[in-house]
């Protein structure tokens, strides 16, 4: 019992999201059969045999929306796939903090001492020595694990626990 959801050429229109909402409230009421045979219709492919019903749900309910207002942009599909890529050694390679440009200078005080990093584009410098990550520079000065964005307080990391004010580095 496919679901025929169309592509719809204004995405912002009130028919639009009408029908992407009649479709989405009628997901729940498939079986597991009937959700694995609409991936198969909607993707192209059989889905993967461990996938348990939810996922099923959310990867069929995310297909019906990609196809009526439009899926990624093409920067962003760039961005996701060259994250992904396959590295010589046959490993993948890790997502390079983007944000930080090579340069970039972070300072932090911990426990009465300043610690300066400098951003590289082989990695983070901290006294001297070379670290593939920032987190293992927040481990090297405070001994513990910390996430190193988090540690340097870097936009779109959350405060250190105890929130603003608190100083927890005394």
């Amino acid at each position: 019992m496919p679901l025929h959801v169309q592509e719809v050429p204004r995405p912002d229109s009130a028919l639009a999201l009408a029908e992407i909402a009649g479709a989405l409230a009628r997901l729940p009421g498939f079986d597991t059969a009937a959700l694995r045979a609409e991936w198969e219709r909607l993707h192209r492919r059989p889905p993967p045999h461990d996938l348990t019903r939810d996922l099923l749900l959310r990867g069929i309910a995310h297909r019906l929306q990609e196809q009526a207002f439009g899926g990624l942009s093409p920067a962003t599909a760039r961005r996701l796939e060259s994250s992904a890529a396959p590295t010589t050694a046959g490993r993948t390679r890790r997502a390079r903090a983007s944000r930080l440009k090579s340069g970039t200078v972070l300072v932090r005080g911990w426990r009465g001492q300043t610690h300066t990093v400098t951003v590289r584009d082989d990695g983070f410098e901290y006294r001297g020595h070379l670290y593939r990550s920032l987190s293992l520079v927040a481990r090297e000065i405070t001994g513990a694990h910390w996430s190193g964005p988090r540690f340097y307080r870097i936009a779109g990391h959350k405060a250190a626990p105890g929130g603003p004010g608190v100083n927890r580095d005394a």
